[in-house]
């Protein structure tokens, strides 16, 4: 019995969290665009803009104009882009959210995990088409 709690303990003690501050990166450009903050409400994760980095010339403070329903023309800032994450244990994977474009406004099925290195890979896919980024520790 003692080992079996042992094992247990051990095992979920190496799990990596996702909770913090990522850095998300443009795809194209390669330069930063925001840092989301991600965190657990009950067992579910989310993620929110905390900060984003303009260019000159740029609006400063952006709405998000092609967003639908409640976030629509609404600040980008602060706004949640990640919703309902789940982790799964067996894949140490974070699954079953949604995540939220706010330069097209699209919402698509969102996947996340870490990768060996300990930055964070995110997929956003809409049947079996999908894109996944890699997001930086917002320290990096």
């Amino acid at each position: 019995m003692f080992s079996t709690l042992l094992m247990l303990f051990t095992e979920g003690s190496f799990a990596q969290s996702i909770v913090g501050k990522w850095k998300t990166i443009d795809d194209s450009s390669g330069k930063e665009r925001s840092i989301v903050e991600i965190y657990k409400t009950g067992d579910k994760y989310f993620g929110k803009i905390v900060k984003l980095f303009r260019e000159p010339g740029e609006p400063q403070d952006p709405l998000c104009v092609e967003c639908k329903g409640e976030k629509k023309d609404k600040r980008i800032l602060g706004m949640e882009i990640i919703t309902n994450l789940e982790y799964d244990p067996k894949d140490e994977e974070y699954t079953d959210g949604e995540i939220l474009d706010p330069e097209n406004g699209n919402v698509y099925d969102c996947k996340i995990w870490l990768d060996e290195s300990g930055k964070l890979k995110v997929r956003g896919y809409l049947y079996f088409l999908y894109r996944t980024q890699t997001w930086l520790p917002a320290d990096s």
